[in-house]
């Protein structure tokens, strides 16, 4: 794992527990959410990209959502295949009611998480 993915990982792993947390209690939109976050946070590391949309399709799985689950799918293998070129669109959410090639603002607070992480990596 790179020193950006060590950086960058328990940010990831917060957002992960706090969407983790909004599904126990019955949350699923706030939930996904959170999992939005993990992947702004994550996307720029192979390692961080692929877990994030692992657990997006198992949140689709888990809230029956066909065209969630088909949607991750290809997002897996793009994050497998793509992230390591830097192919990835800045502040995109990750989920399949966004274009996989779509960059959106990045949230002020994700931003200053993900300089803080590229300091420690450097």
């Amino acid at each position: 794992m790179g020193t950006f993915a060590k950086a960058i990982r328990p940010f990831v792993d917060r957002e992960l527990q706090l969407a983790a947390a909004a599904e126990r209690a019955g949350n699923s939109s706030m939930a996904f959410g959170h999992l939005e976050r993990a992947h702004i946070l994550g996307q720029a590391s192979t390692v961080q990209h692929i877990r994030v949309h692992w657990r997006m399709l198992a949140w689709g799985l888990r809230q029956r959502r066909p065209k969630e689950c088909l949607g991750q799918l290809l997002r897996l293998a793009g994050a497998a295949t793509k992230t390591a070129a830097g192919w990835v669109p800045s502040g995109n959410t990750g989920g399949s009611n966004v274009s996989p090639f779509r960059s959106l603002p990045l949230p002020a607070d994700l931003a200053s998480l993900i300089a803080r992480a590229q300091r420690g990596a450097e």
